[in-house]
């Protein structure tokens, strides 16, 4: 392609100096998110799903402006968020919001039980009969609104080799120990069985294309695959006799060719591709741009060949390995230190980048996924060719803090 008319972020010696110069006048650290860019990952993000509807993982952003933005795009729909506070402050102002993960929040199930708007805008995630009792002690069902619900189903592979390969989650796995729980559900007053949720992050989460063990990891995922869409689909035969859903939800930003090829479901979800974090370089299907990336300041010399920044330990959630730090990106050629890493106030950088490095100079990372940045700061600074259009306040800058 031709460079003058190719994505500037295909030319890093073009991009990050752009960046850098339209940014110089704000006081690092110093976060933005490129327009054309995340364009480019959600217009992607629904090519790869294939017309399957994508729920937005509000986890992956935590900028209530990039939530909203998104879903006015064709092809996205609702919200899946991480906490039970998070979905009853997306609730005043969206209708469509699956909690992902169970709660145990006395406070906030008090206030959706006691709300009919948040009641019928917001769906619990459960696994175990337990949580239900949880809710009941709160308030009995005939002193409440009915609640949604949905159950999470582990998604892992059980393989008779290597044992569980995935995530722990659910202990739901089977379509009969699946359709068990479900009947419990429909049997039990005060409660809507709405959906069900199988996440599939060995699929989704684990790169194809990167490291030695590349091609051992694409046999995994084959044979992963072929076990979860069999099960997917016995599971939905099972729930289907028993109760009507509204949804069937998998997926995530690596796995949504998968997703969107499973006849079973009715969404996926995505939310680390629309800011493409550099975990997702590994993937051999689909390369993000990176939309979202922070800098800081050079303010010392260690060394000749070693300068040190000012923050940088922005970690991502997973294994305490070199893949959830920030990779430092421009200048080009330098890398952390093993000994040290990213560091929460401090980071050095080795490498002949930093000979012709001077203090008050910027270094810029990208994330390893998406939402650890919004955590660090107040707002993004949104920049549209080569200026800063916009601030968009993250939900720190909002003044919430959800876990």
């Amino acid at each position: 392609m031709d460079s003058s008319i190719a994505p500037a972020w295909q030319d890093p010696a073009r991009y990050w100096p752009r960046l850098t110069e339209a940014t110089a006048h704000l006081t690092a650290p110093v976060a933005v998110i490129d327009r054309e860019a995340l364009r480019y990952n959600a217009m992607d993000l629904l090519v790869r799903s294939g017309g399957l509807p994508i729920r937005v993982a509000s986890k992956s952003v935590r900028v209530r402006a990039v939530l909203d933005a998104v879903l006015k795009l064709p092809g996205f729909r609702g919200i899946l968020a991480f906490t039970l506070a998070e979905a009853l402050w997306l609730a005043e102002t969206h209708d469509d919001i699956v909690l992902g993960y169970p709660t145990a929040d006395r406070a906030g199930i008090a206030r959706l039980l006691d709300s009919e708007t948040a009641a019928r805008r917001i769906t619990l995630m459960i696994d175990d009969v337990s949580q239900l009792d949880l809710v009941d002690s709160v308030a009995a069902a005939h002193r409440r609104h009915e609640v949604r619900v949905a159950i999470d189903v582990d998604a892992s592979w059980r393989s008779a080799a290597l044992g569980h390969v995935g995530v722990r989650r659910s202990a739901l796995y089977s379509a009969g120990e699946v359709a068990g729980f479900a009947r419990e559900i429909v049997r039990r007053p005060g409660f809507r069985l709405v959906g069900l949720q199988l996440y599939e992050a060995q699929l989704a989460g684990q790169p194809d294309d990167a490291g030695r063990d590349a091609a051992l990891i694409r046999l995994v995922q084959s044979r992963s695959r072929n076990e979860l869409r069999e099960r997917r689909a016995a599971i939905a035969a099972a729930l289907t006799d028993i109760t009507p859903l509204e949804f069937l939800n998998g997926g995530g930003t690596g796995s949504l060719e998968f997703t969107g090829s499973d006849e079973s479901l009715t969404e996926a979800t995505a939310g680390s591709g629309l800011l493409g974090g550099h975990l997702f370089d590994g993937y051999r299907s689909f390369q993000p741009a990176p939309a979202s990336a922070f800098a800081f300041d050079v303010v010392r010399r260690p060394a000749r060949d070693i300068v040190t920044v000012l923050g940088g330990g922005w970690i991502a959630s997973g294994p305490a390995a070199a893949s959830r730090q920030p990779l430092p990106v421009w200048p080009q050629g330098l890398g952390t230190l093993p000994r040290e890493a990213a560091g929460e106030v401090q980071t050095p950088l080795r490498g002949r980048a930093a000979e012709h490095l001077a203090v008050g100079d910027r270094v810029w990372f990208r994330h390893a996924k998406s939402g650890e940045p919004a955590e660090r700061i107040d707002a993004y600074h949104l920049v549209s060719g080569g200026d800063v259009v916009d601030e968009l306040p993250t939900y720190r800058g909002e003044g919430k803090a959800f876990l």
